[in-house]
């Protein structure tokens, strides 16, 4: 089989294979669940970990101590969907050196019962009532038997919510508006548990309030993948096709890779509307099908080579041949088969929870519906197993075409597309910790800094392989006071740069807006969407988190560059990051907020994109862009006066309208327009 035709990764990163993230201790813990476990007498837990780190059964650990040990009566495990349940079936952790084993009564894995979630509601009662220990059941299940019994009924029990990023602070979140009900009444133990801590709508997950008495358990991406034994390289490309897209898949589709195809939903612009013949298309350019198996349900597509290859049709209507084939995908005497199936297609299944190791390619057609599903998707793909050293994620997206009436739809799918490709980029990076430079800072332990080690003279940049963090020292850089922003700077730089790429004007202005000046977005924007996001933080925190979050996007953008080789495509070894954030620093004079205000953040995407779209499409949507510019709004007007007071503060004169400097410019346009509002009677009198 030939390679794929389009192979432009917009994310490439590759790893040690150290073995540690895969490694256990006398206790059958891996890293990650021992790090859980230290923290196991905490009311409420948040532990953030990848896809295939093992939070089902680090929850295992911390739920039984908490049964045995802490006077917790019972335990009730929710999970999204009927298929997660089965991840938290009996396991026999005595077997690998615990104090007990993990049990669920059958009759109280509630995921295999038969009907439907409000018909349960009766057994979650009886379960209360009951003397057993541990239930499974659906998110849905749950919020019906909250419903019924009320939030005192669970008082005393463990609530662990697994992919609790289905959770949301909005008041029309029900299972939201539940467990702020039990935070508040704080009778009831809580362990959290997601990959991806962040949801597509840029809600947020919980209140402030709520998550500040959490405890936190952060195992990284870089330290799952860093300490996987066989998977070295994780790609992440973004490609357009014209027409449909069945008659391109092969460009991006390698068939001697084990690959799950999601195919676009019948509602969106990719899909043809007859996804049973657009399965069949997929089929028919792979080879030439040669009918089912009897015992899996699997289609039989023979190769030009000569190939039998073994597809899975999980977007079939008719319920059993599904259903069958969706057991044979589960047989846990085939989990380490890797021969027992080459390609699954699949349209709502196969992505929060499913589990097939030997997965290499995840090839998603159109945009899904958040960059949270993106996220879980690519999970799919980064399972280690032996023999398996390279996995890609790859989106394939209808290129904007200027005849087409969804020309607007298309260039959004474009940007959250881009916008998918910068997230995981953060999420794939070591953690970043910004520190002010200052005179008496000492070289932090057990962290590198390279040739020549720690210069007192310059910024520096330390980094610690064994837990995967940088340490950056930066000119001018604005420190976090209270709790919380300290928290935020420490735990949620992801979430806030999710809220910023995934915010339309800072992503079309930074991709497409020749005259645009970086502060326009780093600074205005993003400060903007941190104030509506943390309203209860002073304006010198705010600032803090700003610059920290701001830091960590641009210095990743900036290391993607440095490390690209002269060819501008090709990732150099396992330290190309670490290498690339090093000469990034070195390269400029001294490492201060101002320069790295005055990034343009999606600079590098645009390069990127400049390499997978035709030009023609390029200058398309860039006219779509520029034609939706608008004028300084007032609330925007009000923060750039704030910024040009500042200016004036500083240099002692205000800024110049007729400066050289784009910036300066901007700030003098800004309070300008303020005067011009305020005049207009447009602000409250205070």
């Amino acid at each position: 089989m030939t390679e794929p035709k389009k192979t432009v990764p917009s994310v490439s990163v590759s790893y040690a294979q150290n073995g540690a993230s895969t490694k256990s201790n006398e206790l059958g813990m891996r890293p990650m669940q021992e790090a859980a476990y230290e923290k196991r007498g905490e009311q409420y837990l948040l532990i953030k970990s990848p896809p295939a780190s093992g939070k089902s059964r680090a929850l295992m650990f911390v739920a039984l101590d908490k049964l045995h040990n802490q006077g917790v009566k019972q335990a009730i495990i929710v999970v999204p969907e009927k298929s997660i349940g089965s991840s938290f079936n009996n396991e026999p952790l005595a077997k690998y050196g615990f104090w007990a084993d993990w049990e669920v009564k059958p009759n109280w894995n509630l995921c295999n019962a038969p009907g439907e979630d409000g018909g349960k509601v009766n057994s979650v009662g009886s379960f209360l009532e009951s003397d057993d220990k541990v239930l499974v059941c659906t998110h849905a299940t749950f919020r019906f038997a909250v419903d019924k019994f009320g939030i005192e009924a669970f008082d005393d029990r463990l609530i662990a919510v697994d992919e609790f990023h289905h959770v949301s602070a909005n008041p029309d979140n029900k299972l939201g508006q539940h467990l702020g009900e039990f935070i508040t009444r704080d009778k009831v133990h809580i362990v959290a548990m997601t990959g991806s801590y962040f949801r597509g709508d840029a809600e947020p997950v919980l209140s402030p309030q709520d998550e500040s008495k959490f405890e936190t358990v952060t195992y990284t991406y870089y330290q799952q993948l860093n300490g996987y034994r066989w998977l070295k390289q994780l790609h992440i490309g973004y490609f357009f096709y014209t027409d449909s897209y069945v008659d391109d898949i092969l460009d991006v589709l390698n068939s001697d890779e084990k690959t799950i195809i999601h195919i676009p939903n019948v509602n969106s612009r990719e899909s043809t509307k007859q996804k049973h013949k657009e399965v069949e298309h997929i089929m028919d350019v792979l080879g030439t099908w040669k009918g089912v198996d009897d015992e899996t349900g699997f289609h039989l597509v023979e190769r030009a080579d000569g190939k039998i290859l073994k597809i899975a049709d999980l977007v079939d209507d008719e319920s059993l041949k599904r259903e069958k084939v969706a057991r044979a995908l589960k047989d846990p005497a085939q989990k380490n088969n890797r021969d027992h199936v080459d390609i699954i297609i699949a349209l709502g299944m196969a992505k929060e929870g499913f589990d097939w190791i030997w997965c290499e390619h995840a090839l998603t057609v159109g945009y899904r519906s958040s960059l949270t599903e993106i996220v879980q998707i690519i999970g799919r793909a980064t399972r280690d197993a032996e023999g398996k050293t390279s996995a890609r994620f790859t989106n394939l997206i209808a290129q904007p075409d200027a005849a087409d009436d969804l020309v607007r739809e298309a260039v959004n799918d474009t940007l959250k597309a881009i916008a998918a490709s910068l997230l995981m980029e953060q999420v794939l990076a070591p953690k970043f910790n910004f520190v002010p430079k200052k005179p008496n800072n000492e070289a932090a332990p057990d962290f590198d800094y390279g040739e020549g080690g720690y210069d007192p003279k310059k910024c520096n940049v330390g980094f610690n392989e064994d837990t995967g963090q940088f340490q950056i020292e930066i000119e001018g850089l604005v420190e976090p006071k209270s709790k919380e922003a300290k928290r935020i700077c420490q735990e949620d730089l992801n979430e806030v740069i999710t809220a910023f790429v995934q915010d339309k004007t800072s992503i079309e202005r930074g991709l497409f807006d020749e005259e645009l000046v970086p502060e326009e977005l780093t600074q205005i924007r993003l400060g903007k969407i941190i104030k509506e996001r943390y309203p209860e933080l002073d304006d010198e925190d705010r600032e803090s988190v700003r610059q920290h979050a701001i830091a960590a996007l641009n210095i990743t953008q900036k290391a993607k560059e440095a490390a690209l080789s002269s060819s501008g495509d090709e990732i150099k070894g396992n330290t190309a990051l670490v290498d690339g954030v090093r000469k990034f620093a070195m390269d400029v004079r001294e490492l201060d907020i101002d320069l790295i205000d005055h990034i343009n953040p999606f600079g590098e995407a645009y390069a990127i994109l400049a390499k997978t779209m035709s030009e023609e499409s390029l200058k398309q949507v860039a006219a779509v862009i520029s034609a939706k510019r608008t004028k300084i709004a007032p609330d925007e007007a009000i923060d750039y006066a704030v910024k040009a007071r500042d200016f004036t503060r500083d240099r002692g004169r205000p800024p110049s309208a007729t400066s050289q400097d784009g910036w300066e410019r901007l700030l003098a346009e800004g309070a300008a327009a303020f005067m011009r509002y305020r005049a207009e009677g447009r602000y409250e009198q205070n």
